[in-house]
């Protein structure tokens, strides 16, 4: 009995392990090399070209309470850039510049890693192999914490006392 306990819960910790070693590693497309970043200290700038089946992903580990902002430049009306959250089971991108605009500020909220995946639309008619990009990826200091609102003055028919001295 104790036997079988144990391999149950071996089993169950492996797993537990592969999903979560399955949600971090991104599917890539064939041709597409993974390039593995850290979190910037200092702005740091990504250059490459759209190739379809030969292009560059890369992945950022990002951790709760930081700030920073995605930007992406090109000079081509069908190069985007998608942005992945590997730590979550869905294969949705949670910003994409074809329809949230060429840059992206936030403060994470949570640990995770992202997928950043620079592309050349497949579906536009288009002429040539891709397009040359530039991703910059800018730290940025923690956002001022808003002020709660001052209790506003209370119209009074009698003037406010002044104050005391000592």
């Amino acid at each position: 009995m104790k036997d079988h306990t144990v391999r149950t819960l071996i089993a169950a910790a492996l797993f537990l392990l592969t999903a979560s070693a399955m949600a971090q590693t991104p599917q890539l497309d064939p041709g597409e090399k993974l390039e593995k970043l850290q979190f910037p200290a200092v702005t740091m700038q990504l250059k490459g070209w759209t190739k379809f089946g030969n292009g560059h992903v890369y992945t950022l580990p990002v951790r709760a309470g930081q700030h920073l902002k995605i930007s992406f430049s090109t000079k081509s009306k069908f190069a985007f850039l998608a942005i992945f959250d590997l730590s979550k089971p869905d294969d949705e991108a949670f910003f994409g510049t074809d329809e949230d605009g060429m840059s992206f500020e936030t403060t994470i909220k949570e640990n995770a890693t992202w997928l950043l995946r620079p592309y050349y639309s497949k579906v536009s008619p288009r002429r040539g192999l891709g397009a040359p990009f530039s991703i910059l990826i800018e730290p940025l200091a923690a956002a001022p914490q808003p002020k709660p609102p001052a209790e506003p003055e209370r119209p009074s028919l009698f003037p406010k006392a002044p104050p005391k001295q000592q």
